[in-house]
């Protein structure tokens, strides 16, 4: 008598579903339906975290340049607390991306590039132009990419 029928008509209905276990590796084909979940939830976390990167670091022209500069340098110019709040926008970045599970020298190297930023951003007017030429969240979501390409998710 197979299992389930056994537990049926011993009066266990709640041992006739056995609990499941995925075990399939971050690396994996997208063979089954979570692997395929959880890929296109990373992608999907990706993308997003690249569309903020582009507003924060590079989402306007200057007129007459190849000069591309984000919200955070214009929050940038006002002294001390443009500094603070740009900074803490990509804090969430970081904040976002550590709830994609990625290893602590990943989520390191992102971390260096937001305060590399953060500090040599305080500079008046250098901290400025710094900020326009280093673009740390553009970095951090190359960082992201490369990791998650590593691991066979993108």
């Amino acid at each position: 008598m197979p299992f389930d029928t056994a537990c049926l008509r011993a009066g266990a209905p709640h041992l006739t579903v056995m609990p499941t276990i995925d075990i399939t590796p971050p690396n994996a084909r997208a063979g089954s339906s979570r692997a395929s979940s959880a890929h296109f939830d990373k992608r999907a976390a990706v993308a997003r975290l690249d569309a903020l990167a582009k507003l924060f670091d590079t989402a306007f022209l200057l007129p007459g340049t190849n000069i591309r500069f984000g919200i955070e340098s214009i929050m940038r110019l006002v002294p001390g607390v443009g500094d603070a709040a740009a900074s803490a926008l990509s804090c969430w970045l970081l904040f976002e991306a550590k709830r994609l599970d990625i290893p602590n020298h990943v989520f390191a190297r992102m971390v260096a590039n937001v305060a590399i930023e953060g500090v040599l951003g305080a500079v008046p007017l250098l901290g400025d132009l710094f900020d326009v030429g280093f673009r740390a969240n553009r970095r951090n979501v190359n960082i992201l990419r490369e990791h998650f390409e590593r691991e066979g998710w993108l």
